[in-house]
Order: structure tokens, then C-alpha cells, then sequence
């Protein structure tokens, strides 16, 4: 009950502070018009879909359209910079992944933005755990056997990625230098051929968001050693966390999150996150996300920076331990 009257307090708040508070620039009254919510990647992936979602939730909280530019290239590299060049008068808006904030500076020698200087964080939407699987024609049924079988082979064992510099090209090397095992890298031009090949045997083991990788798992074309959230998940309740395995360096997460241009007033700012965490008190938005295997966070601008930090960092310390630099 204490639950229920905490939220309905908080929506109440958040709806009259949008409502009567919105901040006055000029002559002009915030929201005065759409936004548009720049997605760095094509539509139908997993930001595009979260950033949807949020999208039509936050509509009538604000009063004004939230309307989606997808703006592809680069690793998200692209839409990213677009994010960062837009005026910083809140109409601008853009996703923020672990990939544009995190992974893409810390592999890159040089990106069209700064993450630390150029983007204000707004909230974290939600995130998205990892999973490490392997084909079913191996002999390991858990980590512990794997480990071990891994160990015996003279020459390694492979893992797919999606490139070179990606998370999963990443989290095989952490895995690598975590557990003193030999993994060799074959990086392939997306998920979707990684992801075959491993089905196919082709290639051994795979690291991926859990979205794409467990249906391969549930068919049992795949077989699941760990997954990277902080407790099992209800949908894999037979497959153990990485950090229950004692492999806490691997509890790495796929985030989705609200960025705006720096320099953006901190008001718009503040009104922003109250729009996003309220629609993510929404039942119909907490479905959705779940059926994208995402859970809702919702936290503060502040908070957020502090997440992107400690993402950026480790990418960084894991990138540089494996040599990984692209020009």
C-alpha cells in the first residue's frame, strides 16, 4: 500500500511540475513544440525499440510529440555526433548506449564527440543483460566445465563477435584474462552471421545481449553458461550470473539511456528525467521493455554520469589489456 501511494505521490509531483513548471527561455514556454529523438542505429533493433516506447509514453506527459530520427552509421557513431552538434535548447534529444558512451570511445582513436564533454546524461531508460553460450555439440555443461575443457586445448577455442571493437569481441577478452583461458577472436560484420555460425559450429562460443541469443538457447541450438545481470533471470532461471560464479569483472550490461546536447539548461534537463521516469512507471512501458528482456532503471541525471563513468572506464581498462584499437 506504502508502495502504491509512493507512486501515485511521485506521478502527481512529476505531472505538476511538467505541467506548471516548465521553464521559460524568451519568450517561449518549454515544451512549446515536438522533439525529435535521435536513435544512432536503424530501426527494429533493441535501441530503436526502447527508444519507441519511451517515445510515446513521454508524449502526453509533455505535451508535445516526441517524433524518432534514425540516424545509422558508424557504430552509432554518426547519430551520436548529430546528438552532441544539436542545439542545446531540449527540442534535441537523443539514446545513449553502452556502445555510443562506453565502448565506441574506448576503442576508437578518434570519434566525431567527446562523451564526456559534449552530451549531458538525462536518465538510464533501461538495461539489457549479456549471455555466454556456446554450441551444444561441446562436452561442457556448466562454467566450471568449460573453463577446464578450455584449458586442455592446445590451441584455444574460438568466440564470434559482431567486429572488432564491439561488446561481445570485448567481454571474450575479459572472459579470456579473468579465467586464464585461451579464446580465439573471429569477429564477423554484425550479430546475425556471428550468431549463425556458432549455431553451426562453425565457431565455439558466443558473448550477445540476451534479446538476440535466447531464442538460440530456448530452441536448444544453443546451450547458456552464464548470463551478466546480478541474479539469475526468471526467463533463465537454470543459468547462473557471472558474478554468482565468482566472475564479478563479467557483470556487464547493455544500458539504454537519454542524452541531450551539453549546454542544454539544467531545468530542461530536470524536467526530462521527471518525463522519463514516469513514463517508466507506466504498466503497458515496464511490458514492453520486458518483452525486449530489458528492465526499467530510471535514475538521475547525476547517477547516469556516474554509470557512463564507470562503463567508459572499464571498456577502457579492458581494451587496453587486450590491445584493442581501431584507427
Amino acid at each position: 500500500m506504502f508502495r502504491v501511494l509512493r507512486t501515485i505521490t511521485f506521478m502527481t509531483l512529476c505531472l505538476s511540475g511538467i505541467a506548471t513548471g516548465s521553464p521559460v527561455y524568451g519568450q517561449e514556454v518549454w515544451p512549446a513544440r515536438s522533439l525529435n529523438l535521435i536513435v544512432p542505429f536503424a530501426p527494429g533493433g533493441s535501441t530503436d525499440v526502447i527508444a519507441r516506447v519511451i517515445a510515446d509514453a513521454m508524449r502526453p506527459i509533455l505535451g508535445q510529440s516526441v517524433l524518432i530520427d534514425n540516424r545509422a552509421g558508424a557504430g552509432g557513431s554518426t547519430g551520436t555526433a548529430a546528438i552532441a552538434k544539436a542545439a542545446p535548447d531540449g527540442y534535441t534529444i537523443g539514446m545513449g548506449t553502452a556502445s555510443t558512451l562506453a565502448i565506441n570511445p574506448a576503442v576508437y582513436r578518434s570519434l566525431p564527440y567527446d562523451v564526456t564533454i559534449d552530451l549531458a546524461p538525462i536518465t538510464n531508460l533501461a538495461s539489457v543483460p549479456n549471455i555466454m553460450a556456446i554450441n551444444p555439440q561441446l562436452p561442457p555443461r556448466n562454467m566450471a566445465e568449460f573453463i577446464a575443457y578450455a584449458k586442455a586445448q592446445a590451441n584455444g577455442l574460438t568466440y564470434a563477435s559482431a567486429g572488432v571493437g564491439s561488446v561481445s569481441h570485448l567481454m571474450g577478452e575479459q572472459f579470456s584474462m579473468a579465467t586464464s583461458t585461451r579464446l580465439v577472436h573471429v569477429p564477423y560484420r554484425g550479430v546475425g552471421p556471428a550468431l549463425a555460425d556458432v549455431v553451426a559450429g562453425h565457431v565455439q562460443v558466443m558473448y550477445d545481449n540476451l534479446p538476440t541469443t535466447l531464442p538460440m538457447v530456448q530452441s536448444g541450438k544453443l546451450r547458456a553458461l552464464a548470463v551478466s545481470s546480478q541474479k539469475r533471470l526468471s526467463v533463465l532461471a537454470d543459468v547462473p550470473a557471472f558474478a554468482e560464479l565468482g566472475l564479478q569483472d563479467l557483470d556487464w550490461v547493455a544500458f539504454f539511456g537519454l542524452v541531450a546536447p551539453a549546454g542544454t539548461p539544467a531545468a530542461i534537463i530536470r524536467k526530462l528525467n521527471d518525463a522519463a521516469r514516469l513514463a517508466l512507471l507506466q504498466p503497458d512501458v515496464g511490458e514492453k521493455l520486458a518483452s525486449q528482456q530489458a528492465q526499467a532503471i530510471g535514475n538521475s541525471p547525476q547517477d547516469f554520469a556516474e554509470e557512463i563513468a564507470r562503463e567508459l572506464a572499464r571498456h577502457r581498462r579492458a581494451a587496453a589489456a587486450a590491445n584493442i584499437k581501431i584507427e
